[in-house]
């Protein structure tokens, strides 16, 4: 039994560890795509709603027993949670991509646990008390996140792997030719810029969540839904801006399948399973993990794609990983304090029940005279 409660507890931790591996290699996948000149929008509606087709029967066929009713109110608010969550954060993060890296996109994913945390504080979806060790923790394990991105993104130090003669050479001619651009250089902070906006509207995508899940706690249908909702807001901005319907077209065969995949993995699976860790966990428990996105990328880059990795790669993923075990200890510690607070009685009236005074008998077990309040 204590085994199987351990396991129970670890769930959200193991599901937010697989989405954030499947998640990195769709950050990869973008990248491919977007070099390639495919529209944003049109890539969202992809996404969005290959995504809303794969849900849909598996949502009917587990929560139309358990769903509560939809009324306005409720897709009033997923409409919302799709235009911020599925639509704008993956506009920006598609424009930072293009502009930047896959790299330096996940590196600005690490902000959103901070982000998130500032927005949370105004609604009371989290508490910081500065005198308490949990709250210090929550504060250094969240400036440590933000630090190690830093290092990630501006600090390489010396290689630890070596490439090949002509792939270095050409590594370092390609440096060369672009480094002096200026071109390059407005495209890297418009690119940084967009990466910023991209993770404001995500941390409010939480906050959004977490309120939704408390109404209607059905992850398949409301995912569904919102993707739904994400492929007529993209697909419509797609035709105002460019009104011209040969951008739907993909250009190779392989973009098929990764279209699916970015649509199955990135919009459905993941957005699935972030709405069940926000509804277990909480919104920074959840955007916690997006640290862990920026480690396993580097991963794919040097195992898969051969990339170089530098000292600095390592430093930083280092600190990310002391800063969210910060993190997530200051947030189990308050967790755990709170279950072992002890909930005091009340009345009727919401007022704490006072102790009955006890009545003074005689020595023959009846009430003595000399304390009733008649006499």
């Amino acid at each position: 039994m204590a085994g199987m409660k351990v396991c129970k507890g670890w769930e959200p931790v193991f599901v937010m560890v697989v989405i954030d591996v499947l998640y990195a290699f769709v950050q990869l996948l973008l990248k491919k795509v977007l070099d390639e000149g495919m529209d944003h929008f049109v890539l969202i509606a992809y996404r969005t709603s290959s995504a809303a087709i794969l849900l849909a029967p598996i949502a009917y066929f587990w929560e139309r027993k358990s769903m509560p009713k939809l009324n306005a109110a409720i897709l009033c608010q997923l409409f919302l949670s799709a235009l911020v969550g599925a639509t704008l954060t993956q506009y920006f993060f598609f424009l930072g991509i293009e502009y930047t890296s896959a790299s330096l996109s996940c590196a600005f994913m690490n902000i959103i646990p901070v982000l998130t945390f500032v927005m949370a504080l105004p609604f009371r979806l989290e508490t910081l008390d500065i005198k308490s060790n949990t709250g210090r923790a929550k504060m250094l394990g969240a400036m440590l996140c933000v630090g190690g991105a830093l290092l990630l993104t501006f600090y390489k130090g010396i290689p630890l792997t070596h490439l090949s003669h002509s792939r270095a050479a050409s590594n370092s001619k390609f440096h060369v030719n672009v480094s002096d651009s200026h071109e390059k250089t407005h495209r890297w902070i418009i690119g940084s810029i967009a990466l910023f906006a991209g993770s404001a509207f995500w941390s409010s995508w939480y906050l959004i969540q977490a309120k939704i899940s408390k109404r209607f706690p059905c992850q398949y249908t409301s995912t569904a839904i919102m993707n739904f909702f994400g492929t007529l807001q993209s697909a419509l901005l797609s035709f105002i801006i460019h009104r011209d319907i040969s951008i739907w077209a993909p250009k190779e065969k392989s973009d098929i399948l990764i279209l699916l995949y970015l649509g199955v993995v990135g919009s459905g699976f993941f957005f699935v399973g972030m709405s069940w860790c926000v509804k277990k966990k909480g919104p920074l428990f959840t955007a916690a993990f997006n640290p862990f996105i920026q480690i396993i990328v580097v991963m794919y880059e040097v195992t898969i794609l051969h990339e170089q990795l530098y000292l600095g790669s390592i430093l930083g993923t280092l600190i990310v990983v002391i800063g969210l075990y910060l993190l997530l200890w200051g947030k189990s510690k308050e967790a755990k304090a709170c279950e072992a607070k002890p909930v005091e009685a009340t009345n009727e009236e919401g007022d704490q029940d006072q102790p009955k005074p006890v009545e003074a008998t005689n020595e023959e077990g009846d009430q003595d005279p000399r304390y009733n309040a008649s006499s």
